[in-house]
């Protein structure tokens, strides 16, 4: 997935969830953050950002900041980002082989899924979370309690029951990762939900990210340690 009409910029603070304060061209910008989660350890003051220019000029903030640099490494931190490349690999045949029928926000009874496949004789649902917290080239998720995702979580297993594939699926939004595994400090619930998927038969995966400064798209297989080592 590309963007359009980027540029670069230095982060200097974030007040809130929704906004930052950047330096961009000398000037002091107001910008909408795409990502309310934590990122503590991204949004460091004096780090460079990339911000892409909105195309609706009666918006109050006139650039959303979708990536940050980390110690020489661009990391995404669109939280749209990831919904939007899982789909376009695997139109593009990234994972399954053969033609494939991809719905988003697809809804089975009272659950609302980010990706519904199908193709001849399967049914496949799949959620997908985007990763941006990185410890010593470690991905954990997430970087904040999430009763929401442990949801999400004891749905795929209803589905799996239920007759369906089930996927859960971590876009890493980077490289250079040795693996994945749950963030049992920050929210054991979730770390138990995906050793209980796992049994029941949802599939896990993680795949790490080329990020480039105007673009993201799914890269490589990244091994899951769901102990944490």
């Amino acid at each position: 997935m590309k963007y359009k009409r980027i540029e670069r910029a230095v982060f200097l603070d974030r007040p809130n969830r929704f906004i930052a304060h950047v330096e961009l061209d000398g000037r002091r910008e107001t910008v909408h953050v795409k990502n309310t989660g934590r990122c503590r350890e991204l949004l460091v003051p004096g780090t460079a950002v990339i911000l892409e220019k909105s195309e609706n000029p009666s918006r109050k903030t006139g650039y959303d900041l979708i990536c940050v640099n980390k110690q020489g490494l661009w990391i995404n931190m669109d939280s749209q980002a990831p919904n939007r490349a899982a789909r376009e690999w695997l139109e593009q045949g990234g994972f399954f082989q053969g033609p494939v029928t991809v719905e988003t926000e697809k809804t089975y009874g009272n659950s609302r899924f980010d990706l519904y496949v199908e193709m001849p004789g399967r049914r496949i649902f799949m959620e997908v979370k985007g990763v941006t917290l990185e410890e010593d080239r470690i991905a954990r998720f997430p970087d904040a309690p999430t009763q929401r995702g442990v949801k999400h979580v004891e749905e795929l297993i209803r589905c799996q029951k239920e007759g369906y594939e089930a996927y859960l699926l971590f876009v890493i939004q980077m490289k250079g990762i040795r693996y994945f595994a749950p963030n049992w400090k920050t929210h054991e619930a979730f770390g138990q939900a995906l050793v209980q998927a796992e049994k029941a038969g949802v599939k896990l995966l993680a795949y790490d990210c080329l990020v480039t400064e105007d673009s993201m798209e799914i890269s490589e297989p990244v091994r899951i340690c769901l102990n944490g080592e």
